[in-house]
């Protein structure tokens, strides 16, 4: 449904976006991910037809979007990080001119307002004025605006920025419905949210796609040893050492708390059963053992630091003790909902 191929964009000397290549399929949910500045919203104004791109192809539905942008916005419903809002109408007021710009008149257009009302549980508010809404319902209509001609493409630009907890869940899981019928891209720099929602994910840094693949590949790609932790109720002094001992382990460190200790394993080899047996043999007393993998954050991390020619030794984990910086933070900040340890 979207092909991009070699697109570049510059403003004079500055390059925004370079020879950014990639394919969203019928149906699937596609997250777009970066730093604040990667060039993740300069993508989105040229697949939407709002700006011609430098160099290179961008083809929605089959249109292309510098030579037939009528029939590509169409077919897309977009919902910019800012929805499109007009504060003075009421909710079915603006609906209404947004169904009307789209084409939309009679049955089309009464149909279509009203399963975006039910579908973004808009009713309660259908007839007030949008100045008088909160953040999240202003996000729900601008949502609405994007869903009301029912369009196979939609474009989302950081559709949950701002929204508290609640909304951001009720956000999702509409995305989530939406896979199969609707071909979604999902600009976002907040990870929970790609991994929560999306089934690719394109990471985008300084302008160039450093990687196109599901979390999972990413994360197989990229480790370099599976990681195994456990929590035992009578350590012993030697631990550490004593793990070492089984065949197949590379390393062992104690984590935060007395009795915790992350296993580093042989890639590829799955030594749980072996650990687990090691354990409760000598007695130590097994509370927990549970495999850890790469989480979005730390393959992002991993990338950001290839481009910028920084190779950590070995991936860190969110559920285990931070490794100390090998060289500078990569360009931009990605947030996390959640936070670190």
């Amino acid at each position: 449904m979207i092909e991009v191929q070699n697109v570049t964009k510059r403003y004079g000397r500055l390059t925004a976006i370079e020879e950014v290549t990639f394919t969203v399929e019928k149906g699937e949910v596609l997250a777009f991910l970066g730093p604040n500045g990667a060039g993740k919203t300069t993508t989105m104004r040229i697949l939407t037809c709002f700006m011609p791109a430098t160099e290179g192809t961008a083809r929605v539905a089959g249109y292309d979007c510098l030579e037939q942008p009528m029939e590509v916005k169409r077919r897309i419903g977009y919902l910019p990080e800012t929805p499109p809002l007009y504060q003075e109408l009421t909710v079915t007021e603006y609906l209404t001119f947004a169904g009307r710009l789209r084409g939309l008149n009679g049955h089309r257009l009464t149909n279509g307002m009203a399963r975006v009302i039910e579908r973004l549980s808009l009713g309660e508010v259908r007839h007030r004025l949008i100045a008088n809404l909160s953040r999240g319902y202003r996000q729900r209509v601008g949502l609405a605006q994007a869903l009301l001609h029912d369009p196979p493409v939609l474009i989302l630009d950081e559709p949950t920025v701002g929204l508290d907890p609640k909304q951001i869940i009720e956000i999702r899981e509409l995305i989530k419905s939406l896979a199969g019928s609707h071909s979604v891209i999902l600009s976002t720099h907040i990870l929970p949210e790609a991994t929560a929602v999306c089934q690719r994910v394109v990471i985008i840094n300084n302008g160039r796609i450093v990687a196109v693949d599901t979390p999972d590949r990413l994360s197989a790609r990229l480790r370099r040893s599976e990681k195994i932790s456990i929590t035992v109720k009578s350590p012993p002094a030697d631990g550490p050492d004593r793990l070492r001992t089984i065949p197949g382990v590379l390393n062992v460190f104690a984590a935060g708390e007395s009795g915790t200790y992350l296993i580093e394993c042989e890639l590829g080899r799955d030594l749980r059963d072996d650990i687990a047996r090691f354990v409760v043999g000598h007695n130590w007393g097994l509370l927990e053992l549970k495999s850890i993998s790469m989480t979005l954050e730390d393959v992002f991390l991993r990338l950001t630091q290839r481009e910028e020619g920084i190779e950590p030794d070995r991936e860190s984990d969110q559920n285990t003790q931070p490794e100390p910086p090998l060289g500078p933070e990569p360009p931009g900040q990605i947030r996390s909902e959640l936070p670190r340890p």
